[in-house]
């Protein structure tokens, strides 16, 4: 059984035991439970419910596994030729890791 769930913005397959690296969650603590429930499509062994938008009292329960977590850095670098204009700019997205713990339709 799975459901693909809308988290943060991002749309994410959930299945029961995996580990999701999600955009930051406010106020999330470690060993926290995290319940979403904009669950899009659940599909229960060959038996698929599409929601229009959100399929009726489904959710996802996640537990925080890490709350905050740096993802890798990304370098921006913009240059003109010829114009001697360069620009370096970088960044890390934070993450916090989450574990599904059950999904349920």
């Amino acid at each position: 059984m799975y459901a693909i769930v809308e988290i943060n913005g991002q749309q994410f397959k959930a299945e029961q035991g995996k580990k999701l690296f999600v955009h930051h969650i406010k106020d999330a603590e470690e060993g926290q439970s995290v319940e979403f429930d904009k669950v899009l499509l659940v599909d229960n062994e060959g038996a698929v419910t599409v929601g229009a938008p959100t399929v009726a009292g489904a959710k996802v329960v996640c537990e925080v596994v890490k709350p905050l977590v740096k993802g890798d850095k990304v370098i921006v670098f913009k240059m003109k030729r010829r114009k001697d204009s360069r620009k370096k700019n970088g960044h890390r997205a934070q993450f916090t890791q989450v574990e599904i713990k059950s999904v349920i339709a």
